[in-house]
């Protein structure tokens, strides 16, 4: 396992978090949520063992169980080898009171009386205007004073100009992101990491693997993989890709059974800092310009096209479509676009005005794709 240290506070944190998202699971109607709790109490502490020394779970994980069995797994000595992150489910929070009440009812759960590092869940544009004026920051320095949290952080889900206006109104110890070779201008992005380089915060890296989706490549992307001097697999170029970064802490994956815990072990023996060459680095770009030769829609995501006068969600829906046919995965696209439907953000209130057109700085027949990927969407219908 590579260590590094976490910032300036003192210590060194393993380059593999365990992120407790995906525990294993028993069979049955509730699989989804029903953790298999000896199996997973297991397999958190061979981690540890294994020489993982940070442990991030949440309020909902596994409806609301993780925290409970991340409780159990710490227990006979385990919690005084890790740092423990969980995250204010900032949705739920209505009061200010309700931050002490959540906070309380998760370091019960959790049998600590208290955690290392304590995250404003998921942050977006409205759910961080909703917190400062909730009052979170000062929660947030309430809780540090009185000793049940030691780090205030926040985990991020918007673009690049949120995550700048957060992370400079605090000082925040950690942000957790979403990053890998794919994602390098998505969200918080590069910018983001230099940004959080300037301000002295330290990151630690959700979906590394894309949700599992830069783990199983399609015969094109593996041919780039194979014909590269040094041979690693998918999974292995992902994470060093992400740990090649000196900002990034800690990158967190979600181990649902031995097997991947054993080869992410072994694995991160070799996820250095600065550790990709030259060569290497021209695979990753390689690999990235190959699934965006993937792509249909040439779509940049700079939402120039927006707001759309209706309500028409363009760049999302052609992202969504986009990773679809990158990712092989079409058949999971007409799931994805009831999202949109749902929220009232489908083609179907496009009335085709042509404003998105005259907008958009790569000239796309917006119109026509849009009609493509509702096609798409209601295949299964």
């Amino acid at each position: 396992m590579q260590y590094v240290p976490f910032g300036s506070l003192g210590f060194d944190i393993s380059r593999l978090g365990f992120g407790c998202m995906r525990l294993p699971t028993v069979t049955g109607e509730d699989c989804k949520t029903s953790i298999d709790v000896p199996r997973a109490v297991k397999l958190i502490r061979a981690g540890i063992d294994g020489g993982i020394n940070y442990v991030d779970t949440a309020y909902p994980y596994h409806g609301g169980q993780s925290e409970l069995v991340v409780g159990e797994a710490l227990r006979d000595g385990y919690r005084e080898r890790v740092k423990l992150a969980t995250k204010l489910p900032c949705w739920a929070v209505k009061t200010r009171q309700d931050m002490d009440r959540l906070l309380d009812e998760q370091l019960k759960k959790l049998q600590v009386p208290y955690v290392d590092f304590y995250l404003l869940h998921a942050l977006g544009k409205d759910r961080w205007e909703k917190m400062k004026a909730l009052g979170a920051l000062e929660f947030l320095d309430s809780a540090v004073k009185d000793g049940r949290i030691k780090y205030p952080s926040f985990s991020f889900h918007d673009e690049y100009p949120v995550f700048e206006d957060i992370i400079n109104s605090y000082d925040w110890v950690m942000a957790q992101i979403q990053y890998n070779y794919l994602d390098i201008h998505h969200q918080a992005g590069m910018k983001g990491i230099e940004l959080a380089k300037k301000r002295g915060v330290s990151l630690v890296v959700m979906e590394p693997l894309r949700g599992g989706a830069l783990a199983k490549p399609s015969q094109d992307i593996q041919a780039i993989i194979d014909a590269h001097p040094e041979k690693r697999s998918a999974v292995e170029w992902a994470f060093r890709f992400v740990g090649d970064e000196p900002q990034i802490a800690t990158m967190l994956s979600g181990m649902s059974d031995e097997k991947q815990l054993e080869e992410n072990l072994e694995l991160f023996d070799r996820v250095k800092v600065k550790g990709l060459s030259e060569a290497d680095h021209a695979l990753i770009k390689a690999l990235r310009e190959g699934y965006q030769k993937r792509m249909p829609i040439g779509c940049t995501g700079c939402r120039y096209c927006m707001p759309c006068p209706h309500g028409v969600d363009i760049p999302g829906l052609f992202r969504s479509y986009n990773e679809a046919n990158m990712f092989d995965q079409l058949d999971r696209y007409p799931r994805r676009y009831e999202e949109y439907v749902r929220d009232g953000e489908d083609v179907s209130k496009c009335v085709k005005c042509g404003l998105c057109e005259k907008a958009c700085p790569q000239h796309l027949p917006i119109r026509d794709w849009l009609q493509t990927v509702h096609k798409a969407g209601a295949a299964d219908k």
